[in-house]
């Protein structure tokens, strides 16, 4: 593999550290969001990723984010008769987001983000190494 290849990877990984942290952002946001038991609940959202590949069979390109998913299930209902979202029982909808998983998958993501910017500065390191032998 060459050092523009293992940049090139590195990047992939960055993009989806990003996106993962963004979508962990997001569900974390709404961890205290509150719907009427009529309506949709809030539902975490869910990063899919997947190997990427330049031919069937080939040798790996990096990875892409395939898809974000929602989080599947029903919604706690609780009493919370102050709430004005309230229903005329009382009941407020909790979203649907695992509090402690989120915060696993944050350090997960960051560290991902972490190692693929120290491949890609590592990768260009070399590559500056590289161009000052040539000189």
């Amino acid at each position: 593999m060459s050092i523009f290849g293992a940049m090139d990877i590195a990047a992939t990984g960055i993009r989806l550290g990003q996106v993962w942290m963004d979508a962990v952002a997001h569900n974390v946001a709404n961890v205290n969001t509150v719907t009427r038991t009529d309506e949709e609940p809030f539902r975490a959202q869910l990063v899919v990723a997947e190997e990427s590949t330049g031919v069937p069979g080939g040798t790996g390109n990096g990875v892409t984010v395939r898809a974000i998913t929602r989080l599947e299930g029903d919604a706690a209902i609780v009493q919370d008769p102050l709430n004005p979202l309230a229903d005329e029982d009382g009941n407020v909808q909790l979203p649907l987001v695992d509090l402690p998983g989120q915060l696993v998958d944050l350090v997960l993501a960051s560290r991902s983000y972490q190692v693929n910017v120290s491949v890609l500065q590592q990768s260009q390191a070399a590559y500056e190494s590289a161009m000052r032998l040539g000189r």
